[in-house]
């Protein structure tokens, strides 16, 4: 965090939460917000409503998008509206010239399950292989073929 804002990067963390009672399709739910917390016993397990704007406002200024990951437990209907939302925002984004590349089997789900792959830039399953290779690092299965070479 520190190297982000001394480097003029500004992070947009959740700031609300959906909450349940236990990790499970039909669990309670509830909402919770950073200066609240989570109660004992819940846990997050999606992006709330606020938090959705913000990720909104931070998608609309960007012209390059890599997104690794859900911000929730996309898979249930009660969880998935926060990653939901953020691919629509990311969709608009694309639309609009961004260049928009989804990292990570989960989000790649995502698109399928929302029809969208054909509607943003590019679409990898190779979710911490793709990280790696967007760091500079050599991934392991080229240093092989590196050294042979």
């Amino acid at each position: 965090m520190s190297k982000a804002e001394k480097n003029g990067v500004k992070i947009t963390l959740p700031v609300d939460f959906v909450t349940a009672d236990k990790f499970g399709e039909n669990a309670k739910t509830g909402q919770a917000t950073v200066a609240s917390g989570i109660p004992a016993g819940w846990m997050g397990l999606d992006c709330g409503p606020e938090s959705s704007k913000k990720y909104a406002e931070a998608v609309a200024r960007a012209k390059q998008i890599v997104w690794n990951g859900p911000v929730g437990v996309f898979e249930w209907e009660a969880f998935a509206r926060g990653t939901k939302a953020l691919m629509d925002e990311v969709v608009k984004a694309t639309s609009r010239g961004c260049i928009t590349i989804i990292g990570g089997g989960d989000t790649a789900t995502c698109c399928a399950k929302w029809n969208t792959e054909d509607k943003v830039s590019h679409v990898s399953t190779g979710g911490g292989a793709s990280l790696e290779l967007l760091e500079g690092e050599v991934l392991s299965c080229f240093s092989a073929y590196l050294e042979a070479g």
